[in-house]
C-alpha cells in the first residue's frame, strides 16, 4: 500500500505542473485573442515599431499625445503592474503611479471586460508578449492643458463603471455581440459623436447618438444603425460578417483606420463572434442621418453627362482618373472595387473620408496574408483641390446619390492637415 502512495504521489507530481503550465498556456491563448479582438496592436504600435511598444502620433483636441509601451519590459512597459494595477488602467484609465490616462484610451469601454477576460489579458500581456526597453514620450500639449488632475473630475462625471450584463430578453448571440461592440471591441470610441469635452454622447443602445458616426482625425467613421441611406439599413448580417471577415463587401470598402481593424482584429475573429456582432449591428434602430428619401438606384442622367464629359468638370475628371474603376454606371465591381452609386459613405452628408481617401488613397488591405488587388491611389500629387471638389460633387449628385457638393477649401483644409500629419 505504501508503495502503491508514493507512486501515486510521485506521479501526480510530475503530471500537475504539466497541468498546470498546459492551463496557463491556454489562458494566454485566450488573452492573445482577446487582445486581438481589441485591436490593442494598431494603437501600441508605431509604425516600423515593435509590437505594443508604443509611440503612435494620435490627435487629440488639445494637442498630440502618443501611445504607451504596454510590453511587460519592467522599467518602461506594464511589467511591475499588479493584476489589479492593470485592471484598473484598462477600466478606470489610471496608471500604476496614479496618473489619468487621456480618455483615448477606450476605458470607458473596456471598464466593460468581465473579469476573466481581464484575467486572460493580464496573462497574455504578462506571458505571451515580448518586453520591449522603450520610453514613453511626453504628449505635446501645452500647460496649462497638460494637467492630468481634471480628467479625475471628467471620470467622476462621464465613467460608467460596471462590467456588462446581459440584458434580459435577449439571446446568447445579441448579448454577446452587445458585449464585443460595447466593450473590447470599443466600436463607439470612433462611432460614436463626442460632446464637447471629448465624452462619447453614448455608450450604450439605450442614447440615440450610438454608432450614429462621427469625424475623428480626418475621417468620418460612418454610422452603424440601420439608418437606411448612410448606415447599415440595406445590409444583412452577412453583409456584415463579410465586411468584417474581409474589408469589402456588395456596398462598400475599408479605407482609413477602419483597414487597420481589419487587418489586425476581425478577420482574427471566430465565426460565432462575428455573426454575434452583426445580430447585434442589424438589432440597431435607424438613428443619425439627414433625412431625405431612400435610396433607389438611378443611372440617366449620370450617363448623360458623362457621354458628355465637357460640359461637367467633375465628370470629365471622372471619365480620366475613376471610370475604369468604379464604373460608367457606378456600381463598381464589387468586392474588389467599391461601388460609388448608393454607397454609405458617399450618401453621407459629411464628406471628410472621400475626400481623404480621394487625397490619400487607401491602405494595404490584407486578408488571410493576401493583399487587396486594386488599392485606392493617391491623388494628391495628381489633382488639384478644384479638381478634387469636382470630381466629388460630381460622384456624389450622380446617379441619384443626391449628396451635398464638395468645396474646394474643404479639400484644401484635409491637404494641408493629413499631409503634415505623415
Amino acid at each position: 500500500m505504501n508503495i502503491t502512495l508514493k507512486a501515486l504521489s510521485a506521479a501526480l507530481g510530475m503530471v500537475l505542473p504539466f497541468v498546470a503550465h498546459a492551463a496557463d498556456d491556454a489562458l494566454v491563448q485566450r488573452g492573445a485573442y482577446l487582445a486581438k479582438l481589441g485591436d490593442c496592436i494598431a494603437c501600441h504600435s508605431a509604425p516600423r515599431g515593435k509590437p505594443f511598444a508604443g509611440g503612435l502620433p494620435m490627435n487629440t483636441p488639445m494637442g498630440q499625445i502618443y501611445t504607451t509601451n504596454i510590453t511587460p519590459d519592467p522599467d518602461t512597459g506594464i511589467g511591475r503592474y499588479t493584476s489589479e494595477e492593470f485592471a484598473r488602467a484598462m477600466r478606470e484609465g489610471v496608471a500604476k503611479d496614479g496618473h489619468n490616462l487621456y480618455p483615448a484610451m477606450p476605458y470607458p469601454s473596456y471598464a466593460k471586460i468581465n473579469d476573466d477576460d481581464m484575467h486572460a489579458l493580464y496573462a497574455y500581456f504578462m506571458s505571451g508578449v515580448a518586453p520591449v526597453k522603450q520610453a514613453n514620450r511626453e504628449p505635446d500639449i501645452k500647460w496649462p492643458l497638460n494637467m492630468r488632475w481634471p480628467l479625475k473630475l471628467w471620470n467622476l462625471v462621464f465613467l460608467k463603471s460596471g462590467v456588462y450584463q446581459d440584458k434580459p430578453g435577449k439571446d446568447v448571440a445579441w448579448n454577446r455581440g452587445a458585449y464585443l461592440i460595447q466593450g473590447l471591441g470599443h466600436c463607439g470610441s470612433c462611432h460614436t459623436p463626442r460632446g464637447i469635452a471629448f465624452q462619447e454622447k453614448s455608450l450604450d443602445e439605450s442614447g440615440s447618438a450610438f454608432l450614429t458616426g462621427s469625424l475623428l482625425d480626418g475621417w468620418f467613421a460612418a454610422n452603424l444603425t440601420s439608418e437606411y441611406n448612410v448606415g447599415l439599413g440595406r445590409w444583412t448580417e452577412q453583409d456584415l460578417a463579410t465586411f468584417l471577415k474581409t474589408g469589402a463587401n456588395a456596398h462598400a470598402s475599408a479605407f482609413g483606420s477602419m483597414t487597420s481593424v481589419i487587418n489586425n482584429s476581425t478577420q482574427g475573429m471566430n465565426d460565432t463572434d462575428v455573426i454575434a456582432m452583426a445580430r447585434y449591428l442589424k438589432s440597431l434602430p435607424a438613428s443619425g442621418g439627414h433625412g431625405g428619401a431612400q435610396y433607389a438606384y438611378d443611372p440617366k442622367a449620370t450617363r448623360v453627362s458623362l457621354n458628355r464629359p465637357a460640359n461637367d468638370p467633375g465628370a470629365k475628371v471622372y471619365t480620366a482618373y475613376c471610370m475604369h474603376c468604379h464604373g460608367v454606371d457606378g456600381r463598381g465591381f464589387a468586392p474588389m472595387l467599391a461601388p460609388l452609386a448608393g454607397n454609405p459613405n458617399v450618401l453621407e452628408k459629411d464628406a471628410s473620408s472621400l475626400v481623404n481617401v480621394t487625397l490619400n488613397g487607401t491602405g494595404d488591405l490584407v486578408t488571410g496574408g493576401i493583399p487587396a488587388p486594386y488599392p485606392m491611389p493617391k491623388y494628391a500629387p495628381v489633382l488639384n483641390d478644384q479638381q478634387i471638389a469636382d470630381v466629388l460633387t460630381f460622384i456624389r449628385a450622380g446617379w441619384n446619390n443626391n449628396a451635398p457638393a464638395v468645396r474646394p477649401d474643404d479639400v484644401a483644409k484635409l491637404r494641408k492637415s493629413t499631409s503634415a500629419a505623415r
